[in-house]
């Protein structure tokens, strides 16, 4: 038997709507789909149903991954593309697997040889370097700086010296 694969679907950012920002083939996916891995339920129902109206609700199969999910819980949501199902990976917003629990799955599904197909949307890292008119040939994306007042003091350091190299720094 042949494993389904792991679709990587972007979200709408802001108040976007789903024509203007993202392609047909992610409504094509979305709709092709029955098991879903998101950080909430209630929101990426809401999104499936934008993008996809036609689709039955009641067929769909979740699994929800945050801050909240238990690192041996994680495995079992591959289970359906063992089985020949291939799973869609919702973020709240964006792109899912950056700065976002999906690449968890990701690095696994790749363990596991499971096909791995990030789907075409937007990327708020991405539309802030576009946007900034700073060095986009030589950038870093860091994620969220620390919460701790003295670390946070730390990076922002380093991000600065970085910076002074010649290289944008980027983060949440």
């Amino acid at each position: 038997m042949e494993f389904g694969k792991l679709y990587l679907i972007p979200n709408l950012l802001g108040e976007s709507t789903v024509d203007a920002v993202l392609p047909p083939q992610v409504a094509s996916v979305v709709s092709s789909l029955t098991h879903f891995i998101v950080e909430n339920e209630k929101s990426a129902r809401k999104f499936i149903k934008q993008i996809t109206p036609e689709k039955s609700q009641q067929s769909l199969n979740f699994y929800v991954i945050n801050k909240h999910t238990q690192a041996t819980e994680i495995p079992s949501f591959l289970n359906p593309c063992f089985s020949g199902f291939s799973v869609g990976v919702i973020s709240e917003a964006g792109c899912p697997g950056i700065a976002d629990p999906g690449s968890e799955v990701v690095s696994l599904a790749h363990q596991k040889n499971i096909c791995v197909v990030p789907l075409v949307g937007p990327s708020s890292i991405l539309l802030a370097m576009m946007a900034s008119g700073l060095n986009g040939q030589s950038f870093a994306f860091n994620g969220y700086l620390p919460i701790d007042r003295e670390q946070r003091k730390k990076t922002l350091k380093s991000l600065e010296r970085k910076a002074r190299e010649g290289q944008t720094q980027n983060f949440l």
